[in-house]
């Protein structure tokens, strides 16, 4: 039985909209600016998490986004990340990653849990995980909080019909700044 994993960076604050400054949010840009010399020690924590993975579940503009940029990366993360099988949560549109299949809506999600065996991890795609979350279909979230407080911008948690009841498994620092926090449905 596969584990639905979010796994995001985000600020202090909860935002996780434009972390590269690409989509012309206002605060945009914050991943790199307040990562700085820690994305080193980040990139390991996520290499080493993207090669005991099974697969990846992304809505139809990460799916995109991450197409754009990571077709054409090599080395041991990129081979993983284009190789995986990925599951793309899409009303009609072709999926653009590389072994994708589409998903039509969120009640698909328990099926997929059944076939795949190991993690599926839900990356950069808040919109999906909001609706994971409030059908209690997320088994964990592994938080990457970055040093920054930005005020306003979406945010992974929107609002849900009711509590969600979560319990911590491991909190670690990551570089001198960063901090990666393991919550677990209750």
């Amino acid at each position: 039985m596969g584990q639905l994993i979010i796994t995001t960076n985000m600020s202090l604050d909860g935002v996780v909209e434009d972390p590269d400054g690409h989509e012309g949010f206002e605060h945009g840009g914050w991943f790199a600016r307040y990562g700085g010399s820690d994305l080193e020690h980040w990139t390991t924590v996520e290499t080493k998490e993207a090669l005991s993975a099974a697969a990846l579940l992304l809505g139809r503009r990460s799916d995109e986004w991450f197409a754009t940029r990571w077709l054409s990366r090599s080395g041991e993360w990129a081979d993983r990340l284009n190789s995986m099988p990925k599951y793309v949560m899409s009303s009609g549109e072709e999926a653009r990653w590389s072994n994708a299949t589409v998903l039509d809506g969120v009640g698909a999600v328990d099926g997929l849990k059944r076939e795949v065996n190991g993690e599926i991890l839900v990356y950069a795609s808040y919109q999906l995980g909001q609706a994971l979350i409030e059908h209690d279909l997320v088994d964990e979230l592994r938080l990457m909080i970055f040093p920054v407080v930005l005020g306003a911008g979406r945010r992974l948690f929107g609002a849900t019909g009711g509590p969600k009841g979560l319990h911590l498994v491991d909190v670690q620092t990551v570089g001198s700044g960063l901090v990666h926090v393991t919550y677990r449905r209750g």
